[in-house]
């Protein structure tokens, strides 16, 4: 049987599309490939990627009308968390701690909620 075998991409409308891109790749070190997108590849991004549903009425993505959330898997989440003040960035003063990681969310600066996520 056919199947799916892994995220191809995540795709977000925006009101300046390059402008948010250039702040993910400043940010979060994603590097920007040609044509304004950002991509991971190499063994460095190989790891667990997760699918799930979120019931509609969900406060997991903050308290407004988006419909999707990015989670980030993060090197060294404190570290980033650092950078990420130190450059000014909203940041949820909420952290989890579970068994499979750590995690803490922000804020883009066109107000969608992403979630970062150390794997332990």
């Amino acid at each position: 049987m056919a199947k799916a075998v892994g995220i191809g991409g995540v795709f977000l409308k925006a009101r300046d599309p390059q402008a948010l891109g250039l702040w993910y790749a400043e940010h979060l070190g994603i590097p920007s490939q040609d044509g304004g997108s950002l991509a991971f590849d190499g063994s460095e991004s190989a790891g667990m990627t997760v699918f799930a549903h979120f019931p509609v009425d969900t406060k997991y993505f903050g308290e407004g009308a988006q419909q999707v959330m990015i989670n980030f898997r993060v090197d060294d989440l404190d570290e980033l968390l650092k950078q990420l003040t130190e450059a000014g960035v909203r940041i949820d003063p909420k952290r989890d701690d579970h068994p499979y990681g750590r995690f803490a969310w922000i804020w883009d600066p066109e107000g969608n909620r992403v979630e970062l996520w150390q794997p332990q």
